[in-house]
């Protein structure tokens, strides 16, 4: 197992315990209580975690596992789902993206139909002189340093702080950016979809953020693998009347996915 699978199920056990045992980690990963020690170390150095006698513990009571070591969590899923989206979205459509593992694969997802597109239609003018494929919204920085390279999509970055765990900014920037655009689309990942209360996150700032992407979009897809279906989170973002389709993985319950009807949102497992 390489140091980076060893942090990223350290850093997930953390994040569903809120404590490590140095014995208990070494016996789960099947390395020594040395390598666990040395782990945890580094870890704290990066302040990922606060390193106790025997262990280390989260930094809060809401932990939120980083965005590098969540990327590699359901990922065929999150191809699925991001290239189902991509399907979903008309040439020369404004989409907004929040950030997260799910939209980034979107965003990948994009550039590449995007890419297949301009090839496709024969044109001989520069790629920097014509209509872009897609125009981009978003406030996730690892999505606008993928995209800002590809001609063929218009990146608009948004203002703000930026947010070491998500890479995504947040503030009055974001917002004073936000309320000055009009999105045909907003693609939406989540934390957590519940029944009664809608969508959710664990910030508050980034939930606001997600809100008005939804408030200023005409159309509110949200993609999120079905392990976060009827799961909370600290934050709300909106209720699902605010929703038109949610894109999931085939582990959506049967029953979840009638529920999701009779709300009217358009359900695609993919």
């Amino acid at each position: 197992m390489s140091k980076h699978e060893r942090w990223s199920k350290l850093l997930e056990l953390l994040a569903g315990e809120g404590r490590i045992d140095v014995d208990d980690a070494a016996c789960a990963l099947d390395v020594s209580p040395a390598t666990i020690r040395r782990d945890l170390d580094e870890l704290a150095e990066q302040q990922m975690l606060v390193r106790t006698r025997g262990g280390a513990i989260a930094h809060g009571v809401s932990y939120e596992l980083p965005l590098r070591y969540k990327s590699s969590r359901r990922a065929p899923e999150k191809q699925r789902i991001a290239t189902a989206v991509a399907g979903m979205i008309a040439d020369g459509d404004v989409v907004g993206l929040n950030g997260g593992t799910t939209t980034t694969e979107v965003a990948r997802a994009l550039a590449l139909r995007a890419g297949g597109n301009r090839e496709g239609r024969g044109r001989r003018e520069p790629a920097e002189t014509s209509a872009p494929a897609y125009t981009v919204v978003t406030n996730a920085l690892n999505i606008a340093g993928e995209l800002a390279v590809r001609p063929q999509v218009k990146i608009v970055v948004t203002g703000g702080v930026a947010r070491p765990q998500t890479y995504e900014l947040v503030g009055p920037l974001t917002v004073g950016v936000l309320n000055e655009v009009v999105l045909d689309v907003a693609v939406l990942g989540v934390d957590g979809v519940d029944p009664r209360l809608g969508l959710m996150t664990h910030q508050e700032d980034e939930a606001s953020v997600s809100r008005l992407f939804a408030e200023r979009a005409r159309r509110v897809i949200v993609v999120t693998d079905s392990s976060k279906m009827g799961r909370r989170a600290f934050a709300r973002i909106c209720g699902l009347d605010r929703v038109d389709v949610l894109v999931t993985d085939s582990g959506l319950p049967a029953e979840t996915a009638a529920r999701l009807g009779e709300a009217g949102i358009k359900v695609h497992a993919v």
